[in-house]
C-alpha cells in the first residue's frame, strides 16, 4: 500500500506514462525506416538517425524510470517488483548501446549495424510486453477491492 501511494503521488510517474507512448512511437517509425534500408539499400541515414533517436529516447526513459524506482521501491535498479523487467532493460540497452558503438566506431558494415538494430528492437518489444504485463496486473489489483465492495 505504502508503494503505491509513493507510486500515485510521484511525478515520475506520469514522466513514464508520457514517455513509454513516445518511445513506442519512435521506435514504429524507426522499424519501418531500418527495415525499409534492409530490404532496397536505400535510406541508410534516416534509418541510422532513427535508431540514435530510439537510443536516446531510451535512455531517457531508463534514466527517469531508475529516478521513479529509487521513490517508489528505495531503490535506482533492480527492485524486487521489477527486477526482471530491469534485468531484460540492461540487454535492450546493451544492444542499442552496441549499435551506437558500431555507428560512431565505424565498426561493421551498414546492414550489420541495422541487423543489430533490429536485435536491439526485439528485445525492446519483449521487455515493453514485461512492463505491459506488469502494469495490467496492477490495475486488476486494485480494481480487485472495488469489485469485492461492489459484489
Amino acid at each position: 500500500m505504502e508503494e503505491r501511494r509513493r507510486r500515485d503521488e510521484s511525478g515520475w510517474t506520469l514522466v513514464q506514462g508520457v514517455l513509454a507512448p513516445i518511445q513506442f512511437m519512435v521506435f514504429l517509425a524507426s522499424l519501418g525506416l531500418v527495415v525499409r534500408f534492409l530490404l532496397t539499400g536505400e535510406g541508410a541515414f534516416s534509418a541510422d538517425l532513427s535508431v540514435v533517436v530510439k537510443t536516446f529516447v531510451l535512455y531517457t526513459i531508463m534514466i527517469t524510470g531508475s529516478i521513479w524506482e529509487k521513490v517508489v521501491f528505495g531503490k535506482w535498479l533492480f527492485a524486487r517488483p521489477f527486477f526482471w523487467e530491469d534485468v531484460f532493460s540492461m540487454l535492450v540497452l546493451a544492444l542499442h548501446t552496441a549499435y551506437l558503438a558500431m555507428l560512431f566506431g565505424g565498426l561493421g558494415s551498414v546492414q550489420e549495424r541495422m541487423l543489430v538494430a533490429l536485435a536491439a528492437y526485439a528485445a525492446y518489444l519483449i521487455n515493453a510486453a514485461q512492463f505491459l504485463f506488469k502494469l495490467r496486473a496492477a490495475r486488476l489489483e486494485a480494481a480487485r477491492p472495488a469489485l469485492a465492495v461492489a459484489g
